[in-house]
């Protein structure tokens, strides 16, 4: 499996090239364009993050309650993968650890990946972000999305990131969400919300913009309804 990122950073779009008997499992409606022989199906997912209880869980989270696969059965198979929001996408490769990814940054993987649903604890409801992220595991690329650009940032001791603007981490750090200063009220009417506060050495993947910030701002623009 071949995995090229197209027209970065504000456009982003995944070509990916499966070789015969490859497998792809991607976010329902992902897809954009792909080679007229592939075979594609709908899958709640066998094994840890699938059936009955992972569609449920993906709903949850906003996401469908199915997963898209699309199968190759000859070389050279392309397929064309987009996100909903415009900005930056990243390939991860999973090698038996495991990474923590916020929801909606999820858009693809290979078969040897699994996906579960991790609890951020009910600090995170306040802080106006999901409190579901995504426990990923296994061996293979994982296909990242992101609202505006990706950076990487190597933590080694502690390091303070805002909520939203979080796409994955490695989970080799430990982590807390909490206030960003000295004073709860003070984080509110400061308009900063809550941060994570990451302790130890790993990787921290980030977004340049905050979705739902950007749609509060869009939706006090809009006309009332009716």
């Amino acid at each position: 499996m071949d995995i090229d990122i197209l027209q970065q950073p504000d456009s982003s779009i995944a070509k990916i090239t499966l070789g015969a008997n490859e497998e792809l499992i991607a976010e329902a409606g992902a897809m954009v364009a792909m080679s007229d022989f592939l075979n594609v199906s709908t899958t709640l997912r066998q094994g840890k993050g699938g059936g009955i209880m992972g569609g449920l869980k993906r709903m949850l989270m906003g996401e469908s309650l199915f997963l898209s696969v699309f199968r190759c059965y000859q070389p050279e198979g392309e397929i064309f993968l987009a996100p909903s929001l415009m900005g930056d996408m990243m390939v991860y490769q999973m090698q038996n650890n495991e990474l923590i990814v916020q929801s909606s940054s999820y858009l693809a993987c290979a078969s040897g990946v699994d996906l579960d649903l991790g609890f951020t604890g009910f600090k995170s409801v306040f802080s106006g972000e999901s409190i579901f992220w995504l426990s990923i595991t296994g061996n293979g690329p994982v296909i990242l999305s992101s609202f505006g650009g990706i950076y990487e940032i190597d933590v080694d001791g502690e390091y303070i990131v805002d909520t939203g603007h979080i796409v994955a981490f490695e989970k080799s750090l430990d982590y807390n969400i909490t206030k960003p200063g000295g004073s709860w009220l003070g984080a509110f009417l400061g308009g900063e919300g809550l941060v994570c506060r990451f302790v130890g050495r790993g990787k921290v993947f980030c977004q340049t913009h905050n979705a739902r910030g950007f749609g509060r701002l869009i939706g006090s623009q809009l006309p009332p309804r009716g």
